[in-house]
């Protein structure tokens, strides 16, 4: 396994961890406090698809918008603004290892 496919499996791994940390602190808080559920989820989306994020935004600045970065970007975020945030965390890790 060559090292970017090891940084890459790293990186899902630990965004897998992360996702679930989210999902039992929104599950386990007695007061459901929407600010540090949304803050648990973007830290999960930011660990597993940053990259991605990174990537979309630098293809948009040379002039490339319809990549699969910019698309799973925008579902992903469209997730976040309708208030689905395991959903768009969740997208955003299952694309990653159908990447790697």
């Amino acid at each position: 396994m060559t090292k970017k496919l090891k940084k890459r499996l790293y990186r899902i791994l630990l965004g897998a961890a992360a996702f679930a940390v989210a999902i039992a602190v929104s599950r386990l808080l007695v007061w459901q406090n929407d600010n540090v559920t949304l803050l648990a989820f973007l830290a999960a989306y930011l660990i597993v698809g940053g990259d991605v994020v990174k990537q979309a935004a630098r293809n948009i600045a040379g002039g490339q918008i319809f990549d699969e970065n910019f698309l799973m970007m925008i579902a992903t975020v469209g997730a976040f603004l309708v208030g689905e945030y395991p959903e768009g965390v969740a997208v955003m890790l299952f694309y990653q290892v159908g990447e790697w």
